[in-house]
Formats: C-alpha cells, structure tokens, sequence
C-alpha cells in the first residue's frame, strides 16, 4: 500500500514538472480521510517520513518542485493536524524541499493561534497558504482572524501563493467530498471577486 502511495506521488511529480508548477500541496503524506480512530503512531510517522522522503528525492531529481504538507483538521486525519507538527515532518524528511502548506479553515479548528502557526513554520518552512474562511464561504465574512494572519505573514517574509479554496456549489461530486451543504454564493466567481476585494481590503489596513 506503501509503495502504491510513493508510485502515485512520484506521478504527481511527473504532472507539476510536465505543467511547469513549482508547488504540490495538500493532504499528500497520508490517505485523505482515513482514520484510524486512535492517535497517530511512530511507526506511522516512521512509515510517512520514509516514504515522503523517497518521494522529494525524486522530485530534486527530477525537476524543481516543492512539496508542502497540508495540515488539516481532525475529522480529515489523525496524521497532521497543526504547524508545530508539520514542521517536524518536514524536518524529520531533511530534504529540503519539504514545506508547510497552511489553510485558514483547518486552522481555526485546530491551532491555538494564527500568528504563533505562522511563526512556527517561519519563512524557511511555509511553503503554501489558503486565506478560507472558517465555513469555506466567501473569505472576509466569517471568523477568521485575517488580519493577524497577514500580519504574520508579512512579520516572517513570507512571499509565496495566497490562495482562496473555495467550492463552485455546481460542482456537486467535489461539494460532496467536502462536505459543502449549503451554498454561500450563486457562483465560483462570486466567491473568488468578492473573497480577493474583501483581502485586499484587509491587507490594505497592515
């Protein structure tokens, strides 16, 4: 199962240096949505590490591409749920092409603070970032403390992606898989016009 896991990475690979795409992100280290319903063990960490590992070695090999663990809430995984632990797994690989990928909406599920996620990765380990709002609607309406967040950002150097994941509720497979029960605009590109006016607007403030 191991093995079939590093294959499909190690393809993912093959498709960012086919596209050109500097970053592959998400849930990546672990079978998304499997739970074991008990608290992650070292010789699951073991297994992750050494199989990540494989894979980021391949992609120096192969090309330029970063790969950034997501770490998400604790209804998605038991693997890697918040930055300090994140951060070890990058570490823990040692390639140096291993990064954090942070997203607003497991964030204000899991994390004692936004800033203190932001500074415990630093410039060196954030390597991705999702600005979602705490109900995935439109950033900017919700609870999450963005403007803390950006100022974070900004206090590390960090430089690299902002990206809204927000979900078209036409596409109902994905909406599905995510758990979007309720529609919080009538189309993508609402979300996406008013999402980037309303962070703009934030970080316009800092």
């Amino acid at each position: 199962m191991r093995a079939a896991g590093v294959k499909a990475m190690k393809k993912c690979v093959d498709i960012c240096n086919e596209l050109g795409a500097p970053i592959l992100g998400g849930v990546n280290y672990a079978g998304w949505g499997y739970l074991t319903k008990k608290p992650r063990t070292q010789e699951e960490w073991d297994y992750g590490v050494a199989c990540m590992r494989e894979v980021a070695e391949y992609a120096k090999e192969t090309g330029d591409v970063t790969i950034c663990v997501e770490c998400v809430n604790r209804f998605e995984t038991h693997f890697l749920n918040i930055a300090e632990d994140a951060v070890q797994f990058c570490k823990d690989v040692g390639t140096g092409n291993v990064k954090v990928h942070l997203d607003c909406f497991h964030m204000i599920r899991e994390e004692k603070s936004f800033a203190g996620a932001v500074k415990t990765c630093g410039k060196e380990y954030l390597g991705y970032v999702h600005v979602n709002e705490n109900d995935r609607g439109i950033p900017g309406t919700g609870l999450v403390p963005f403007k803390e967040f950006f100022t974070a950002l900004k206090e590390i150097g960090y430089d690299g992606p902002l990206v809204i994941e927000s979900f078209d509720p036409s596409f109902e497979e994905l909406s599905g898989n995510c758990a979007i029960w309720r529609k919080f605009a009538d189309t993508g590109e609402e979300l996406a016009i008013e999402g980037l006016k309303n962070l703009k607007a934030i970080a316009a403030e800092i």
